[in-house]
Formats: structure tokens, C-alpha cells, sequence
């Protein structure tokens, strides 16, 4: 056997160490076992005409390969507006021991393995793919926020965002009813008119009082500051601003885009609590911003 067999061998015994985890992290992702299964084919193919000498974690290395490709997939249906009904879920445990962050407490434990196979259709269903992704390695895999970002082209904290919302989905603390999301559109128009008509008052009903506002260094070097805490702070940042302003969808969820010339500048990424914004992430990094789904409402509604 001449030394490019034996490397390949070598290489092909080292990828099946990792196999089932990677299948595992496939078919969360995606659902299907035919899917997975191609995913981490896929990521093999990879593999072997890569030079991974200088790779340190060669197991985070086929985890992130495999999560691109499943990511890539999600999109590619969102694009074709495929029924995810028709995906057909194998029958097999979603949650190892093995898979589990370590952190996880008992009754994280109890909640997920409730939920998980709900959990797997809510993602299919519903979740933005950046959302899904979040969700399935952090929670299910404990991969780290630092991990994730660059795949979903986010910062770590609006990654953290991503799997915060799906989170609170799966287990069913935020009802997605029409009614619910017809409130939080009518605050984000609330507070952005409070904010053009330098309506101080009206932009603290709208803002929790603990409101916490942060923004990557794009954002910072357009003018704003990195962080703001409290519900006058964020009120006098935004007082008489927010001309150019439109609320849209970031990723499935509402949030506001900021367009001047044609020319998409910023985002901000909201969350609510109890009806009031909870948290502002503004967001200026254009690769960022590229990776995301940005919807006008009138797209949506289409």
C-alpha cells in the first residue's frame, strides 16, 4: 500500500469516529434520515480533498462542514417553498447523553426530551434556517455561540439571539398566534413614530424597563454607541431619529431595517417581553446583514 492509500485510509478510519454524531447533527437539522445521510456523505467528499493538516479540532471542523451543508438545504427549501410535511422523520432517539451540553440541568433534560420530537417539526416548520441551526447545535450539541456565529455570518450574541427565539418556540413561552405577532408589529411602528415625532413619552411605553441595546462595531462606527442600558437611555438614543426606518423581517421575525439611497445600512434585531421591546441589536456588518433573510412586509404578505 503506497502512502496516499494509507493516508486516506487513515483519514477515511478517523471520519467514521465521527459519523454518528455527525448523522446525528444532520438529521436534526434536517429532519430526514435520506438527508442526513447525504449531508454527511457530502461532508466525507469534503474532507477527503481537503488538506487538514493544520486543522486542531478536525471533529468541530466535520461539524461545521456538515452544519453549512444542512444549512444550505434549509435555505434552498425556504427558496422552493417546499411543504417540510412531506419530509418523513425516522423513528430513533433525538436527544444521546453524548449530545447533551453538560450544563443542561434535569429539568432542562425533562422539557427537552418532551419536546424535542415537537421540537424537530417546529424547526422544520416554522424556524428561519440561521434560527434552526442555533437551536440544534447549541442546545441538543452544546457547540458554542463563538462556534456558530461564523456559520450563520452573525455576531456571537445575535447568534445566541437565533437560538433564544427558537428556544422559546419549542417550548412553547411565546404563542406565535396572529394576535401576538400583530402586537409586536403595531410596537415596532409605535416606537418607531415615537422616535421620529421626538415623542419621549411614548417610546418609554413601548421600551421594557430594563431594555438593553447593543450594537456590533459597524454599528458603532456609523455614529452610536455599543451598549446602552435602561429604558430612558435607549429612548434618548433613538429620540428624533428613525426617519429612514422600516419595520421588516429579520430572519421570520420582526425587526427594522434602515435604507437611505437604496442602500441597506443597518438592522436591528428586537426582542419582546410582556409586549415591550426587551432588546435592540443593531447590526451594520454587511456580511452579517448578507447572510440574513430581510423581508419587506409587503414580500411577506405575498
Amino acid at each position: 500500500m503506497n502512502e496516499t492509500a494509507r493516508t486516506q485510509e487513515a483519514l477515511a478510519a478517523r471520519f467514521e469516529q465521527d459519523r454518528a454524531r455527525l448523522r446525528a447533527v444532520a438529521f436534526r437539522m434536517l429532519g430526514s434520515t435520506a438527508e442526513a445521510e447525504d449531508a454527511v456523505q457530502e461532508a466525507w467528499l469534503r474532507l477527503a480533498r481537503t488538506d487538514t493538516s493544520e486543522v486542531a479540532n478536525l471533529s468541530g471542523w466535520l461539524t461545521t462542514v456538515v452544519a453549512r451543508v444542512c444549512l444550505d438545504q434549509l435555505r434552498s427549501r425556504k427558496a422552493r417553498r417546499e411543504d417540510p410535511a412531506g419530509v418523513q422523520l425516522a423513528d430513533e432517539p433525538l436527544v444521546e447523553a453524548a449530545d447533551a451540553p453538560a450544563s443542561r440541568t434535569p429539568e432542562d433534560e425533562a422539557v427537552l426530551s418532551d419536546s424535542v420530537g415537537v421540537a424537530l417539526l417546529v424547526v422544520l416548520d416554522t424556524l428561519a434556517p440561521a434560527e434552526r441551526l442555533a437551536f440544534v447545535l447549541h442546545d441538543l450539541f452544546g457547540v458554542s455561540f463563538e462556534e456558530i456565529a461564523p456559520i450563520v455570518d452573525r455576531t456571537p450574541a445575535a447568534a445566541r439571539q437565533l437560538a433564544s427565539r427558537a428556544r422559546r418556540r419549542v417550548r412553547g413561552q411565546t404563542p406565535e398566534g396572529e394576535a401576538d405577532r400583530a402586537r409586536r408589529h403595531e410596537v415596532l411602528e409605535a416606537f418607531l413614530a415615537a422616535a421620529r415625532g421626538g415623542d419621549f413619552a411614548a417610546l418609554l411605553t413601548v421600551l421594557d424597563p430594563d431594555v438593553v441595546y447593543r450594537a456590533d462595531a459597524a454599528a458603532v462606527q456609523l455614529g452610536g454607541p455599543g451598549e446602552l442600558r435602561g429604558a430612558e437611555a435607549v429612548a434618548e438614543q433613538y429620540l428624533g431619529k428613525a426617519q429612514a426606518a422600516r419595520v421588516v423581517l429579520l430572519d421570520g421575525e420582526f425587526g427594522v431595517r434602515v435604507k437611505i439611497e437604496g442602500v441597506l445600512l443597518l438592522v436591528l434585531q428586537i426582542d419582546f417581553r410582556d409586549g415591550r421591546i426587551s432588546a435592540i441589536e443593531a447590526v451594520a456588518d454587511s456580511a452579517s446583514i448578507a447572510g440574513m433573510d430581510v423581508e419587506t412586509l409587503e414580500e411577506s404578505a405575498g
